[in-house]
């Protein structure tokens, strides 16, 4: 039997991570730049609902995708982080885990590109159900190994 180097879930949390930190910042990018060159006073938007009313839509999209970033991936870090803590001893299972994890860091990115870009909803929608496809399989497969 080869020695087998089992991979570890941190690398596609921090990628996801990543990805929010992402378009977190280029919400504020986009967000002060537009209160800069439209000269609105930040006291004029002190409460969320005013901001969404008072930015376009256009400057408006990071922030609807960093608001997509804390639905389902929530689920994603709870599957990574237990299958690290767990450190499961099929390796043909781990290393299906750690590519789907993986695909569904990749396809999120995607996601966000798209939503905070041209906003194209069927593009969006196909690169969503995507995520959501593998990131079910992930927790079926990670309810297969607890019970």
């Amino acid at each position: 039997m080869a020695n087998f180097i089992q991979p570890s879930f941190i690398q596609p949390i921090v990628g996801m991570m990543g990805v929010t930190a992402g378009v977190w910042g280029w919400m504020y990018i986009k967000r002060l730049r537009y209160l800069q060159t439209e000269g609105i006073d930040p006291q004029s938007i002190r409460t969320p609902a005013k901001l969404t009313a008072l930015l376009p839509e256009s400057v408006n999209l990071p922030a609807y995708n960093l608001q997509n970033l804390f639905e389902m991936p929530v689920l994603f870090y709870v599957i990574c982080l237990s299958a690290e803590l767990l450190r499961i001893q099929d390796m043909t299972l781990t290393n299906w885990l750690y590519q789907a994890a993986w695909a569904f860091v990749i396809l999120r990115a995607v996601h966000s590109v798209i939503q905070c870009s041209y906003n194209q909803v069927m593009h969006r929608f196909i690169v969503y159900i995507l995520s959501c496809a593998t990131l079910w399989i992930m927790a079926i497969k990670m309810a297969t190994i607890v019970f």
